[in-house]
């Protein structure tokens, strides 16, 4: 019974919370409806799932699920707050099935396609303006170690994790070990 309180508690707060702090109010209550957890414990659990890499509520319902019922009730908890997420991602990807051949979506993807590779293009530049030109002037090795990375990639033939890898290699030789020779 407790897994499917903690279950349906997540689903609750997945269904009409929109992520991040907007779900603390709705976790509060709940937690504290059902005696699971103390205010204070609460805070502690929302303090610790900030600190955390993940989404809020991912981590809170991993954490709340532990200490309310184990592994298993830590189970329940994640697939409660992932069940709004999942369903209607499946119900889009049925939609966009059903219609995807339709003149209308053609149209419609026709226009996105172009804005979504502009953005992509917007985040490389801003990103690379971050990261190869960051306050105190150009970044030689930050930019040798990119264009390692685009020549690997898309004349080598790399596979990402490798280059990924090697990038992390190099980056620790270049930034850690090479200052302090």
């Amino acid at each position: 019974m407790l897994y499917l309180e903690l279950f349906w508690s997540f689903v609750k707060i997945g269904f009409t919370s929109f992520g991040g702090l907007s779900m603390v109010p709705l976790i509060t209550s709940e937690m504290l409806s059902h005696g699971w957890m103390t205010l204070e414990e609460v805070a502690d659990i929302v303090g610790i799932a900030e600190m955390t890499p993940g989404p809020l509520g991912l981590n809170c319902a991993t954490f709340t699920g532990v200490q309310a019922g184990g592994l298993f009730g830590a189970l329940a908890a994640n697939l409660g707050v992932l069940t709004p997420t999942l369903s209607l991602a499946t119900l889009a990807a049925v939609f966009f099935e059903r219609f995807r051949r339709t003149t209308v979506m053609e149209k419609i993807l026709t226009g996105v396609r172009p804005a979504g590779f502009g953005l992509i293009v917007g985040i490389m530049f801003s990103l690379a303006a971050a990261n190869y030109f960051p306050d105190s002037g150009p970044d030689w090795y930050a930019m040798a170690i990119g264009a390692l990375d685009a020549v690997l990639l898309l004349w080598r033939k790399w596979s990402i994790t490798a280059v990924i890898g090697l990038s992390a290699g190099l980056g620790m030789l270049c930034y850690g070990l090479l200052p302090m020779l």
